[in-house]
């Protein structure tokens, strides 16, 4: 059916695609949602001491 070195190359094709399969699940799940909330706590702060800027101008 397969010679050996289509024997590793298949088991490289499928290491290389289980890798990339548990990558994507950890960036969508991990990566991306703690970015963006990091990224919203930061613009909050940013809003919230433009507004004390302001409160203290006036």
């Amino acid at each position: 059916m397969f010679e050996f070195d289509q024997y590793l190359g298949f088991l490289a094709f499928l290491t290389i695609l289980t890798i990339g399969f548990w990558l994507m699940i950890f960036l969508l799940t991990f990566v991306i949602p703690y970015w963006i909330g990091g990224s919203l706590i930061e613009r909050l702060k940013e809003r919230r001491e433009e507004k004390k800027a302001q409160r203290l101008e006036s």
